[in-house]
């Protein structure tokens, strides 16, 4: 398991030569084997399954796909989120903009996508926001939520750009979306695993500064 930072691709490729299995492999010459189960977007941070042997990266495989792991995200989200519960049932397409870049939008020629949203804290202009994810689509969280018109803090592709500049000025220089959570069966063993990480320093830093400039009218511990 590794706790990713944000910035940080998984992989090498498109752009990008030197990702976090690449620099996992140079750290650990002697590994036979070393594999990414899932991915992260480059700008997510969070919890990172990685396989040491081809049997139990098949095993995971077979998890993600059958929805056997749990994953949850904390995501800062422009706007007063309204329901403590919320289940986002919205296909997704992905398409290529005209300048070849990869985008995914909501689409009923896309394929299902279904994510749980709870409500976490609540202040005057922004929210936070637990997504439990049923369906590992392309960018999912990020497009259902700025479908519904709450778009994520910082995000430079599905986000409210004038805001993350002004985001960017008040400390927030990334986007606001964290792998915090994963609950899974060990592939090997079948052990019941559950596995957190706790919000970056630079996420928690920012969220104290809405504790200290907007009124909080709802939360829970995080």
């Amino acid at each position: 398991m590794i706790d990713k930072p944000a910035g940080v691709a998984v992989h090498g490729g498109s752009g990008v030569s030197f990702g976090v299995i690449e620099q996992l492999r140079r750290a650990r010459p002697l590994a036979r084997f070393l594999e990414l189960a899932h991915r992260l977007d480059r700008d997510t941070s969070g919890l990172l399954i990685v396989a040491k042997k081809r049997v139990a990266l098949t095993r995971l495989h077979d998890q993600f796909r059958d929805g056997g792991i749990g994953k949850r995200y904390l995501a800062l989200v422009k706007g007063r989120w309204r329901n403590e519960l919320q289940h986002v049932r919205l296909p997704l397409l992905k398409y290529l903009t005209a300048e070849g870049e990869r985008r995914v939008s909501v689409n009923a020629e896309g394929k299902p996508a279904h994510s749980v949203v709870r409500l976490v804290a609540r202040w005057e202009n922004f929210s936070l926001v637990e997504v439990e994810l049923k369906t590992g689509r392309t960018h999912q969280i990020r497009v259902h939520l700025a479908h519904l018109g709450f778009p994520i803090a910082g995000d430079d592709k599905y986000g409210d750009f004038p805001l993350n500049k002004e985001l960017q000025k008040a400390g927030l220089r990334r986007m606001f979306l964290h792998a915090a959570r994963l609950a899974l069966p060990h592939p090997l063993s079948g052990v019941p695993v559950q596995l957190e990480s706790p919000l970056p320093e630079e996420l928690r830093s920012f969220t104290g500064k809405l504790d200290g400039n907007e009124k909080r009218d709802y939360g829970q511990t995080f």
